[in-house]
């Protein structure tokens, strides 16, 4: 029995005369995604694109846990492919659902005829595919509202589909449609769920992560690997920059007024950011921010950290309070154990006891001229380590 997936694209049918390109990414992404599994053969037809493996042995469970991670995709089946011969589907119809038909109480056929030389039309389809199936099976009843099952029969351009319930898909933009963004990620709740958010408007994404060693350890840095595996799940291969930070953040403690220290310190990781972004060929970064979540956080406060930025800074959870950011965690990137456990990140260094809610720019600009940043910036960004995260 030759199963297939059929995968929705939803908003890529959107992209008029573009459509295309971003199906073709798509496709490109599910390939190396699925890479692993085996080779798989990818047909468009309309607004449906038909994974077929080469290999029948191929694992489809392991294809359907990958295959909901990718972005650009809507919804998506495991179906069984069969000739567009009548009997042929209704054979195939009752055979391939049988286990669930069996535990079913009530269901209903759905028919979509793409192939209009098929003799049947859709309503015909439905009407007899159902009569077969009370016949074989008579425990059931028709419940066109709220059917235990639905047996959705597809005749298309070659072949006829017949699958059960749809799988809801990532949804978003097939990643890298969108370009590049640089994540700066501590090893909080929000910057992966950050992360996450913007590969799914089709962001390829690039990370650098902040270390303050003797201050943070190891187990931080490592804490941040698992985190962003976690969002490569979705978005695909990360390149992570490991900056040392010691030295600026040092400095800012021996120079700056304490009420501003971390103000100066998001425009500083703002400015080694921007230097590896170029690197990248990155054209934004992505931070975690929310209004009013932190005193860095302040409308005055981002508004002096935005001053040194030369490229577009995207802010995902913005408008977001905790318990939504949390809830994503949870529930999409399964970061939020991770990311409570008890490492210290350089956020958390030297962080002041009273800091300045309503910093201006003046203030935070001549707290600055009392030490010499510019080489330090250069240093950190020069020295990075990059770490490949699949």
């Amino acid at each position: 029995m030759k199963e297939v997936l059929l995968i929705k694209n939803g908003e890529l049918a959107l992209k008029g005369l573009n459509r295309r390109t971003f199906e073709d990414m798509l496709i490109k992404n599910m390939k190396h995604r699925l890479s692993s599994l085996g080779k798989f053969n990818f047909n468009v037809q309309q607004s449906t694109i038909i994974a077929e493996p080469e290999d029948e042995e191929t694992d489809l469970d392991a294809a359907v846990e990958k295959v909901g991670k990718i972005f650009g995709i809507a919804a998506f089946s495991r179906a069984v492919a069969c000739e567009k011969n009548f009997e042929t589907i209704l054979r195939k119809a009752a055979g391939y659902l049988e286990e669930d038909l069996e535990c079913a109480s009530t269901f209903k056929v759905e028919a979509k005829r793409s192939d209009k030389k098929f003799p049947l039309t859709s309503p015909e389809i439905c009407n007899q595919a159902g009569g077969f199936l009370l016949e074989r099976f008579p425990h059931l009843s028709v419940d066109v509202h709220n059917p235990d099952i639905v047996v959705n029969i597809e005749i298309r351009d070659t072949h006829a589909y017949i699958h059960g319930r749809q799988i809801k898909g990532a949804g978003g933009m097939p990643t890298g449609s969108a370009g590049r963004a640089l994540l700066l990620i501590s090893g909080g709740i929000d910057s992966p769920v950050a992360g996450y958010m913007m590969a799914k408007r089709g962001l390829s994404l690039s990370a650098v992560h902040f270390a303050s060693p003797p201050y943070t350890g190891e187990k931080a840095e490592q804490k941040v690997h698992q985190l962003l595996s976690k969002v490569a799940a979705y978005s695909g291969r990360i390149g992570l920059w490991v900056v040392h930070f010691t030295e600026i953040q040092e400095s800012i403690k021996d120079f700056c007024p304490e009420d501003i220290f971390t103000v100066i310190m998001r425009r500083m990781m703002m400015r080694v950011a921007q230097i590896i972004a170029a690197r990248e060929n990155a054209g934004a970064l992505i931070t975690g921010e929310s209004v009013g979540q932190v005193a860095s956080q302040t409308m005055p406060a981002i508004a002096c950290t935005d001053k040194v930025c030369e490229i577009p800074v995207f802010r995902p959870l913005i408008g977001m309070d905790k318990d939504e950011v949390i809830d994503i965690s949870r529930n999409k990137t399964d970061t939020f154990d991770l990311s409570i456990l008890p490492y210290e990140d350089c956020c958390t260094v030297f962080t002041p006891k009273h800091p300045r809610t309503r910093p201006t720019l003046d203030y935070v600009e001549r707290a600055e001229e009392a030490f010499d940043w510019k080489p330090m910036v250069e240093k950190a960004a020069e020295t990075a380590r990059l770490v490949v995260i699949d």
